[in-house]
């Protein structure tokens, strides 16, 4: 299985309401852990030239809005 979709058909939807809780509990915290990661690179300094870069997109208009 290599895409989502491949996983729902597969799996998420056989579920029963209990494993799908568990499922999404577990996607949850996976996500927590996302995001931990991410805040601690960004205080490490390791994402400085992503928000650099991502300013000066910005200011040159090459962003548009959402």
């Amino acid at each position: 299985m290599s895409t989502a979709e491949e996983v729902k058909e597969a799996c998420a939807k056989r579920l029963t309401p209990s494993e799908r809780a568990d499922l999404i509990r577990w996607l949850r915290e996976l996500d927590d852990d996302w995001d931990s990661q991410i805040e601690a690179d960004a205080k490490a300094g390791k994402l400085d030239k992503l928000f650099e870069q991502a300013d000066r997109d910005f200011e040159s208009g090459r962003c548009t809005p959402l």
